[in-house]
């Protein structure tokens, strides 16, 4: 994949002006999500609640996903990006208003919300991805994924901790402001760079048979494949534990909402710390051993999570850091490895296809997680889907063991 000397010169200036504005978006949608999640812990207190809104934030990427990719790849990344967060902002306005309307707005209302917020994301977050190569260097790609996580975990970071603080002080409805704020900045950002057009962005849509084409590129990359099947089991057993952490703290380790904000921030923390490494270090060239070994750590502190007793919550913190630094080894070489092998004009809906792969997995894994954690308690889902991610991860280092010895012979 090849782009031009004048987009190398300045591509460093054009990555930190985009995450520039991108962190101040990521840090007023950070600040939001907590505030809906632990509003509706608060007030349902029902793990079947919370996998339901997880469920409605992911629903749009699996209806649309493999769509939306078609589009990124025919229209300009940067649009699509702008449109994306706008569509955001139009969220929080209408989500503030009906705080505003109702003392307690009905839940279905939050999952539409929600639903609507997943829908922005379900094309920014490809385009984004499927934009870096179009101006850093290949050889920068890996490191270039490291700063961006670094920018991405510490507005992660910042985010609940902010929002635990503004629902302190302010009502839910003044908190939907931060949001559209950032948003409007991160499109201010966008304004002022230029991201290149793909030569196909012109031709004609044939919806299905692009999205042909976009499966036809994932199977027809022989590693891509192997390490498929494993990473979307992980996926299954991995996604409940995102919306099944406020209730783990509130009723496991009868903690509150400043109790869950140090629990994100540190799990954020651990991002920082390793999305630091990976721009420094630029990761081993054994890609897929890097994804095997986090998802191998991932399970393993999830296990602890749900063995720890109800006294443990300091010991739970330490896990959530190892949780968010397994996922900088995972997500980083994963990235990097499609925008260095995938062709320009195919990278978003790959980007896409995977994504609602991984995405269509998330109501199996809610399916199960909702009713075990229910009736057995939700520090049982920890242990058991802990223990089965470090059997998916051994599975992924064997499958992609023999692919391994070609990426190594290759410069990063």
């Amino acid at each position: 994949m090849e782009i031009g000397e004048e987009i190398k010169v300045n591509w460093k200036r054009k990555f930190i002006t985009i995450y520039a504005g991108q962190a101040f978006s990521l840090l007023g949608s950070a600040a939001v999500q907590f505030a809906i999640i632990w509003w509706l812990t608060v007030q349902k207190e029902s793990a079947i609640t919370l996998t339901l809104a997880t469920a409605a934030s992911f629903l749009p990427n699996i209806l649309l996903g493999p769509f939306a990719g078609v589009w990124i790849d025919r229209c300009n990344r940067r649009t699509v990006m702008i449109a994306a967060d706008g569509l955001v902002a139009a969220s929080s306005v209408v989500l503030g208003l009906a705080f505003l309307l109702w003392e307690v707005p009905p839940v279905w209302f939050i999952y539409l919300i929600l639903f609507i917020r997943g829908l922005g994301n379900t094309f920014h977050s490809p385009a984004m991805q499927a934009a870096i190569p179009m101006f850093v260097p290949v050889e920068m790609l890996t490191k270039a994924g490291g700063w961006g996580n670094l920018i991405v975990s510490v507005s992660t970071m910042l985010g609940p901790a902010l929002g635990a603080g503004l629902m302190a002080f302010l009502p839910v409805a003044a908190i939907m402001l931060v949001d559209i704020a950032g948003a409007a900045f991160a499109v201010g950002c966008l304004l002022t760079v230029t991201i290149p057009d793909i030569p196909q962005s012109a031709g004609k849509v044939h919806l299905l048979d692009d999205v042909k084409k976009g499966l036809t590129a994932m199977w027809h990359n022989k590693p891509l494949r192997a390490a498929f099947f494993p990473i979307i089991f992980a996926s299954i057993l991995y996604m409940p534990l995102g919306s099944l952490f406020p209730l783990l703290v509130r009723v496991h380790y009868a903690g509150g909402a400043w109790h869950n904000a140090v629990v994100e921030f540190v799990f954020s923390g651990g991002l920082l710390v390793s999305s630091f490494m990976m721009g420094i270090w630029g990761g081993s060239k054994k890609r897929f051993l890097m994804i095997s070994l986090s998802i191998v750590v991932l399970g393993g502190v999830a296990a602890v999570s749900g063995i720890l007793p109800a006294g443990g919550f300091w010991g739970f913190v330490l896990c959530c850091f190892f949780m968010g630094g397994s996922g900088t080894f995972f997500n980083v070489p994963l990235m990097a490895y499609i925008q260095e092998t995938v062709a320009p004009e195919m990278m978003g809906k790959v980007f896409s296809m995977l994504t609602t792969a991984m995405t269509l997995a998330t109501p199996f894994g809610l399916l199960i997680a909702g009713p075990v954690s229910e009736a057995a308690g939700v520090e049982s889902w920890f242990w058991v889907s802990g223990i089965l991610m470090g059997a998916a991860g051994i599975l992924c280092m064997a499958a992609t063991r023999r692919y391994e010895r070609g990426m190594e012979s290759r410069e990063i």
